[in-house]
């Protein structure tokens, strides 16, 4: 594979939303900011906040991102930073931000951050950090990637490679989405940098085949399906969505 090494993205629009603190998701009319316990969702062409689901913090301490997948809007959420680490999956109407339906996934061995669907299964990426948030024993090179079946049944796991999780360090990995490419793009929590994974067959480690600059500072991001090739994600510092155009990663 061609390695492309901080290859620039470019920022195509930028939306202003004090909910932008931990992802976001995307569909053809709409974005979502994500915030521990809130989700809200802004109009595309205006930019004007029409919903939001305000969560009881006590159930809903950290919903880390979301992910429109077919009619619903998916999100990954756990317990951080409590311990032991406990996840579900949380479902809501993407129109109406109604919560649909709670999927425990009980203690993975990590923190669930991310959730996708690829090739019929879902995916789902899980956090270990060094300090806070973390459990003895495992630190951010313990993070990885499981398939789980349409029961939540976990089927494989795959790991990231050394240069990736260097960079995750002392944190983790914190969004993650496939791209029509079939290779999984990945964030860690606070570096301007996108990692392009190829997934082997079967489980494993992961192959790291490019590194994107992107104009956000990692958190989770999330693919625009109605447009190729683009990504939305959200600055903290600025309380702002960012959606850019990512550039080609090639094959040899």
């Amino acid at each position: 594979m061609l390695e492309v090494l901080f290859a620039a993205a470019v920022a195509v629009v930028r939306l202003p939303a004090p909910e932008a603190r931990q992802g976001v998701a995307v569909d053809a009319h709409a974005v979502y900011a994500v915030a521990n316990s809130t989700i809200a969702r802004y109009d595309r062409g205006t930019g004007r906040r029409v919903g939001a689901f305000e969560g009881d913090p006590s159930k809903f301490p950290h919903m880390n991102s979301c992910a429109v997948i077919g009619r619903e809007l998916v999100c990954a959420a756990s317990n951080y930073p409590a311990t032991p680490m406990v996840s579900q999956v949380e479902v809501f109407d993407p129109a109406t931000l109604a919560h649909l339906r709670t999927a425990p996934l009980g203690r993975q061995g990590g923190s669930i951050t991310w959730v996708d669907r690829w090739e019929g299964s879902w995916f789902a990426g899980f956090a270990n950090y060094d300090g806070r948030g973390g459990e003895p024993g495992r630190d951010h090179r313990a993070t990885k990637v499981v398939r789980f079946d349409d029961h939540w049944r976990a089927r494989e796991t795959w790991t990231f490679p050394a240069d990736v999780l260097a960079r995750f360090a002392p944190k983790s990995n914190s969004g993650g989405a496939f791209g029509a490419d079939g290779r999984l793009y990945v964030t860690g929590h606070d570096r301007p940098e996108l990692y392009v994974l190829e997934v082997p067959r079967g489980g494993g480690v992961m192959k790291r085949v490019a590194t994107i600059a992107i104009p956000v500072d990692g958190q989770a991001v999330a693919f625009d399906r109605s447009e190729a090739g683009v990504m939305f994600g959200v600055n903290r510092a600025s309380r702002e969505i960012v959606g850019f155009r990512l550039p080609p990663v090639e094959a040899k």
